[in-house]
C-alpha cells in the first residue's frame, strides 16, 4: 500500500506515497516496511533503524534518522493497532494450489487441510486435526485428534504434537484508546517449530506480531503450556506443565522450568539455566547453568535456606 493511503485510511497526514510491504520492529524494519515507536527506552534503536517511515511521537521524532520518514502522532501504538488491520491476511484463503500430501502418510477422516500446504512423507495426521492455508509440516511427524495449525506456520520432521495443542493462535496485544476502548493489534507473523520437538496436549503457541515465533530443534514441551507472541525457545529447552511464557521472551539453549514457572516479557534466560516449579523470572537471567527458585527469585539454594528459616520461625 502507498504510505499516503494507510495514513489517511487511519486519520492521519502524509504527503508521500512511497510503496509499504508490511510492518516490523524498529532493529527489523526493512526498506519497504512501516514501523513505530512507544516507549522512549528504545530510542537507541530508533537511532539505528532502516525502516521507510515510522509512526512516532513529536518528543521522539527528532532521533529519526534523515532516511526514515516519521509520521507525527500522540499514540504511535494506537495508530500501529489501527494499520495492522490494513496489512492481515486472510482467514481464509479461496484461491490457490490444493495441498501437497507426501508418500506414506496417512490422513484420517475429517481432516481439513487448506489451500497451498505441504505435508511431507510418512506423516500420521489424525482425526479432527485442522492444518490451515500455506502451512508446511516435514516428514515422519504425527499430529494426534484436534490439533489445529493456523494458517502459515512451519513445522519440521520427526515432531510429534498432541491431542487438542493450537499453534499459531493470535498473540495477546491490544492498544488503548483514551477512554479504555481495546484496539486488537493483528498478529500477521507465524510460528516456526523445528526438528525432533514434541508437543503436549491442550498447549498454545501463539503466532508472532511481526516474523515468527519460533521453537528450536529438541525442545520437549509438556501439557497445557502457553507460549506467546515473537517468543523464542532454544535447542534442547524443556518446559514442565502450565508453564507460562509471556511475549517476546527468549530461552537460550537447554533452559528448563518446571511446573507453573513463569516469565514476565522482553526478557532472556541463559543456556542451561533452571527455574524450579512456580519459579516466576521477572528480570533477564544472563549467568548460565544456575538453579533458581521462588517469587521474587532467588539461587536455589538461596532459596531453600530461605524457607528452613521461615519454617523455623512457625516452631
Amino acid at each position: 500500500m502507498k504510505l499516503n493511503e494507510i495514513a489517511q485510511l487511519v486519520g492521519l497526514k502524509c504527503d508521500n506515497d512511497i510503496k509499504i510491504s508490511g510492518l516490523n520492529s524498529l532493529l527489523d524494519a526493512t526498506q519497504s516496511e512501516l514501523t513505530f515507536l512507544e516507549n522512549k527506552k528504545y530510542v537507541n534503536d530508533l537511532k539505528n533503524t532502516k525502516a521507510a517511515a515510522i509512526l512516532v511521537n513529536l518528543e521522539n521524532s527528532k532521533e529519526v534518522p534523515s532516511s526514515t520518514i516519521a509520521i507525527i502522532c500522540e499514540e504511535p501504538y494506537l495508530f500501529l493497532a489501527k494499520i495492522s488491520k490494513l496489512f492481515a491476511p486472510n482467514i481464509i484463503e479461496l484461491d490457490g494450489e490444493k495441498p501437497l500430501v507426501g508418500g506414506g502418510t496417512k490422513v484420517m477422516p475429517n481432516v481439513y487441510i487448506g489451500k497451498n500446504s505441504k505435508i511431507g512423507r510418512d506423516c500420521t495426521i489424525m482425526a479432527g486435526a485442522f492444518i490451515g492455508d500455506n502451512v508446511t509440516i516435514g516428514n515422519n511427524t504425527v499430529i494426534y485428534p484436534n490439533v489445529s495449525i493456523y494458517r502459515d506456520c512451519i513445522i519440521g520432521n520427526d515432531c510429534i504434537i498432541h491431542a487438542g495443542t493450537v499453534i499459531g493462535s493470535d498473540g495477546f496485544g491490544f492498544a488503548n484508546t483514551k477512554d479504555g476502548k481495546y484496539i486488537k493489534i493483528y498478529q500477521n507473523g507465524n510460528v516456526i517449530i523445528g526438528s525432533d520437538v514434541e508437543i503436549g496436549a491442550n498447549c498454545t503457541i501463539d503466532r508472532a506480531v511481526f516474523k515468527s515465533t519460533i521453537i528450536e530443534d529438541g525442545v520437549r514441551i509438556d501439557n497445557l503450556v502457553h507460549i506467546a507472541h515473537n517468543c523464542k525457545i532454544g535447542k534442547g529447552c524443556i518446559l514442565v506443565t502450565q508453564v507460562g511464557l509471556s511475549g517476546s521472551t527468549t530461552l537460550h539453549p537447554y533452559v528448563v522450568m518446571g511446573g507453573q514457572s513463569a516469565t514476565s516479557g522482553h526478557l532472556e534466560i541463559a543456556a542451561f539455566t533452571t527455574i524450579a516449579a512456580r519459579g516466576g523470572v521477572t528480570k533477564s537471567i544472563t549467568e548460565p547453568k544456575k538453579s533458581w527458585a521462588g517469587f521474587p527469585l532467588f539461587e536455589h539454594r538461596q532459596w531453600l535456606k530461605l524457607q528452613s528459616k521461615i519454617s523455623n520461625l512457625l516452631k
